[in-house]
């Protein structure tokens, strides 16, 4: 998605050979303006599919999982939660999840009430690099026999191979910029 690739060239901060910092439009301060285009784009990358809720997981995942679920025109929205909090009393499927960024193993959950065997799950996150936090998500799905239907990542850092593992596996994931190499401070994409 050229504005996306634009916009990461444009505001991106390169940090060594591995990590992209796009806190300034993604994460951390949010560009509502792209997030409607990405929202946009990724409805029209999975319409075609007869999803009914979409899954992601805490924090940066959760805005642009928002937006998308808007454009399917309000469909339920589930995030699994990094810790367990005192709320959480009732059942919970869970996951080890490694996070790239923080170098951090998390037990995500969601509450056995909001994934169901009659689920079909989109599942989406702001960045796949390694796929932890994607197969952490198919965990949780085949834990409560929900169908996993697709896979999107805002951005995918296709040399740390998660992307090709997870397609090589048969899922449907589509990301909407796909770097292939940082070299010499520069983002290089591929198609």
């Amino acid at each position: 998605m050229q504005i996306l690739e634009e916009r990461i060239v444009q505001d991106g901060l390169v940090i060594g050979t591995d990590t992209v910092k796009v806190d300034s439009f993604l994460n951390q301060q949010l560009d509502v303006n792209l997030f409607q285009a990405l929202g946009k784009e990724i409805h029209r990358r999975f319409q075609d599919e007869r999803i009914n809720k979409i899954l992601t997981i805490e924090t940066s995942g959760i805005a642009i999982a928002t937006v998308v679920a808007l454009e399917y025109g309000g469909l339920p929205l589930v995030y699994a939660k990094k810790n367990k909090p005192s709320t959480m009393i009732d059942d919970s499927y869970s996951a080890p999840v490694k996070s790239f960024t923080k170098g951090i193993v998390s037990n995500v959950r969601v509450s056995k009430r909001y994934l169901q065997p009659s689920d079909r799950i989109l599942i989406i996150d702001d960045f796949l690099a390694h796929g932890e936090a994607m197969y952490g998500l198919i965990s949780l799905c085949k834990q409560a026999g929900a169908e996993v239907i697709g896979l999107c990542s805002v951005i995918e850092k296709v040399f740390q191979g998660g992307g090709d593992k997870l397609r090589a596996q048969g899922y449907h994931l589509e990301s909407l910029a796909k770097i292939e190499k940082v070299e010499n401070g520069k983002i290089v994409f591929t198609e």
